[in-house]
């Protein structure tokens, strides 16, 4: 689409999951409640848009 100056627009998202332990990141520290500080599983968000000035 174009935005108000004429300019080309495009965009795209994306979601996906990951478990950091996958990755080697294995350090955690447990909670007085009996929880542990960091999850297990991280959330990456992309929202990007790419612009063509004319």
């Amino acid at each position: 689409m174009k935005d108000p100056w004429g300019n080309l627009k495009i965009g795209a998202s994306a979601t996906t999951q990951i478990k950091r332990k996958d990755f080697g990141l294995n350090w955690n520290a447990a909670l007085e409640t009996g929880g542990v500080l960091v999850g297990d599983d991280i959330s990456i968000t992309l929202g990007i848009q790419f612009v063509k000035k004319v």
